[in-house]
């Protein structure tokens, strides 16, 4: 059980729950940001992400409350708003920005978002880069339990319902929306590493309590887990095959050594991202 740690971004209220020192990855998973929850005044400078460069990885951006505004060097550009998600590959490299739309800077209004950096493999790190933003209606969801949970299936499959994305890898990802007393069972294969985020409430896994800003940690020797809501909860949950490869990362860049992160450097320097 890892706790996130505090380290807010001007007026961004941030946790960051990967890596700490307690957990540095969770193989493909690099990295988490929540930012939030939080109410931004009217009007407002919204978030403060202008453009600023990645290669070698995914991001996936989860807007709970708030709308993102995306726009990056490869022409891709929208405003996601709240249930949505934004999958982006920046693969070979590109250059993005994610700051808020115009109407949230002068409406205000709640704010939380997930940021989760998902590693590419070596074979797959200059692939083209690539962007989905899809709105929350987009997003297949799934009642169980009499109603009381709800799976927003991202990527993968759940109960036969493909998700809504399709990554280059096998990436199962799902939020979980549980209610007071729900129960859910989740099976996950052996050699799967598991990503397990509490963003809101608290729950019991395998009889452990996990509460809100919680990274719970599992082997992945296959298992199944039990989840017991204890309150209205919020989980992010996902796993993938591990890549076993070595992860050489310098700021926005996640590559597999220090030639490929400095030839990354060059090529941003040099205008290749666009």
């Amino acid at each position: 059980m890892a706790s996130a740690i505090r380290e807010d971004i001007d007026d961004l209220v941030t946790r960051r729950a990967l890596p700490t020192n307690q957990v540095r990855i969770v193989d493909p998973f690099l990295f988490l940001n929540h930012h939030g929850p939080q109410t931004y005044p009217s009007p407002n400078q919204g978030l403060p992400f202008g453009p600023h460069p990645h290669r070698g990885f995914e991001t996936v951006t989860f807007i709970l409350e708030g709308d993102i505004a995306h726009r990056d060097s490869g022409g891709h550009e929208s405003v996601i708003n709240a249930g949505g998600v934004q999958w982006m590959t920046a693969g070979d490299g590109l250059v993005h920005e994610e700051v808020s739309s115009a109407e949230f800077m002068k409406n205000g209004g709640p704010l939380e978002i997930l940021q989760l950096w998902v590693n590419l493999p070596a074979k797959l790190k200059r692939t083209k880069p690539n962007y989905k933003g899809l709105q929350a209606p987009d997003i297949p969801k799934i009642k169980t339990d009499d109603g009381k949970v709800t799976v927003d299936v991202v990527s993968g499959t759940w109960m036969g319902e493909k998700g809504a994305f399709n990554p280059l890898v096998d990436i199962q990802c799902q939020v979980l929306h549980l209610k007071t007393s729900a129960q859910l069972d989740l099976t996950v294969s052996a050699p799967r590493n598991v990503f397990f985020y509490v963003v809101r409430g608290t729950v019991t896994v395998n009889g452990q309590t996990a509460e809100r800003f919680q990274l719970v940690e599992f082997n992945n020797d296959g298992d199944t887990l039990r989840v017991n809501a204890e309150e209205d909860a919020v989980i992010l949950f996902a796993h993938a095959d591990p890549f076993n490869e070595p992860v050489i990362s310098h700021g926005p860049f996640v590559m597999n050594t220090k030639a490929e992160i400095i030839e990354a450097i060059e090529d941003y320097q040099a205008g290749k991202f666009g």
